[in-house]
């Protein structure tokens, strides 16, 4: 039985990962273009690219790790039965749960392993990856004239309709707003073509504009010269602006800022925080609420007041007892009061809808560090017995299988937290959903594989079943 284990096991490790390597390269890849935009064009050196690239997988190993042991679970088992290696173990007695004993143990393991490996190297890993992104961003600001957006580069903010040329340094349809000490929108430039002809590592950065226009608004002292928002226009052939850039060129990639989003907690963190911003939840109902008592002024009331007479007053309109007048700044402040309510409440509604979600992602992130090793697990236990009972090893028809599966699982879990981010279904939920309903299907599958039934085989059952409910009408 050892060797019998031991051979199981080799074939798994194996496929494994070699399976793990082949998505970790697909998926790498795929963020490779997910990001080229901020990577392209930038002259970065080899290290920095070697440290983006580590930083962005553990998230990766996130989303991969269940997909290889699905898939790896599914090949290794349907090659078994494929090469009727797995009829000739139950011809000897071995039953379908022993053969996969040792993987059993094995998954589990790497469930934990899996826990750890989210708990701290991820948030890690999520926390380096923010900062690298905002120091790759900074270089070379040139490149990062973006078409058809307003790009700002120290005092500047520009923008032109393409980039053309050489290192696409030639720019058509430029427009540039200089920013000045006092608020507003002052100065504007114009032109038909431009050109970027600053030398590489220059400090500065020098743009040359060709046949447009400079408008500077003028900014008047007297009040009827004011209203009528004079401005000087002047027309260039050629017009070169020099943009200091010195402080943008020195770049520390390992620069870090002080962020501590729930996406880079550990489970003990996020307890914390979640901790603390329910209080601050409840804190600001109570704050909310003794606002709105306050502003109703039942507190000025004295009931303990007695009236002179007792006088019956037959009209049920109390603004009778008032003149036109005063009943006009009684409406007027009555809709004042009700307007001014209205718009704190819908404030305060905005600001604690925020606030939940914040909770929400809290919650989710750290009960996904759970239910990620119990997915690993639950999915061994579907594309074991999805192997056996299919009989197909290889990359075939396993893939297409476990590709579907693992896409209605991943998108499950994505639809969930949507819906738990606005509090439509509790976080914790949402976060255990998609691994709650592939629980019982793992049940089924292991059911139907260990009584050597196939997943599809309901046709006998429909008819016996139907034929049953036709003979009991018939009495």
């Amino acid at each position: 039985m050892k060797i019998l284990d031991l051979y199981i096991y080799k074939s798994y490790l194996k496929t494994l990962a070699s399976t793990f390597c082949i998505l970790m390269l697909i998926f790498l890849l795929q963020s490779v273009w997910l990001y080229i935009s901020e990577l392209a064009g930038k002259d970065l050196e080899l290290d920095i690219i070697l440290q983006f690239l580590i930083n962005v997988s553990p998230r990766l190993v996130i989303l991969v790790l269940p997909l290889t042991i699905l898939l790896s679970s599914i090949m290794v088992f349907g090659s078994l039965s494929e090469n009727y290696e797995f009829a000739a173990m139950k011809a000897s007695g071995i039953s379908l749960q022993r053969s996969m004993k040792s993987l059993i143990f094995f998954t589990f393991f790497l469930g934990i392993i899996t826990f750890f490996f989210s708990n701290n190297v991820a948030p890690i890993a999520e926390y380096n990856f923010h900062n690298l992104r905002k120091n790759i961003s900074k270089v070379k600001p040139s490149m990062a004239i973006a078409e058809g957006q307003f790009s700002q580069i120290g005092d500047y903010n520009i923008k032109v309709k393409n980039k053309y040329g050489d290192e696409s340094k030639l720019l058509d349809e430029v427009i540039i707003h200089q920013k000045k000490n006092k608020p507003g929108n002052f100065t504007v430039i114009k032109s038909k073509k431009g050109e970027i002809i600053s030398q590489e590592n220059s400090d500065v950065l020098q743009l040359k504009l060709y046949e447009g226009n400079y408008y500077d608004e003028v900014i008047s002292e007297d009040y009827s010269k004011k209203i009528k928002k004079p401005f000087v226009k002047s027309y260039f052939k050629e017009y070169l602006i020099n943009i200091d850039i010195a402080s943008i060129n020195d770049i520390d990639f390992s620069q870090e800022d002080n962020v501590n989003k729930h996406s880079m907690m550990k489970v003990n963190e996020l307890s914390a925080a979640i901790d603390s911003l329910t209080d601050k939840k409840i804190e600001d109902f109570a704050v909310i609420s003794s606002k709105m008592f306050n502003r109703s002024n039942f507190r000025t009331i004295d009931y303990n007041l007695n009236s002179k007479d007792d006088v019956n007053y037959e009209n049920d309109n109390l603004l009778n007892l008032f003149q036109p007048k005063k009943q006009k700044q009684l409406y007027d402040l009555a809709i004042s009061s009700v307007k001014s309510t209205i718009s704190i409440v819908k404030s305060n509604k905005t600001i604690q809808s925020f606030r939940e979600q914040n909770l929400n992602k809290h919650v989710m992130t750290m009960h996904d560090k759970f239910s990620l090793g119990f997915a690993c697990v639950i999915l061994f236990f579907i594309g074991a017995p999805l192997g056996t009972i299919i009989r197909k090893g290889g990359y075939g028809l396993p893939l297409v299988i476990s590709i579907l599966l693992f896409l209605a699982y991943h998108f499950l879990g994505i639809f969930s937290k949507n819906l738990a981010e606005d509090s439509s279904i509790n976080p914790i939920l949402a976060s255990w959903l998609s691994t709650l309903i592939m629980l019982p299907f793992s049940i089924y599958l292991t059911f139907r594989a260990t009584n050597d039934q196939s997943v599809f085989n309901f046709g006998d059952s429909i008819i016996s079943f139907y034929k049953k409910i036709v003979n009991y009408v018939r009495g």
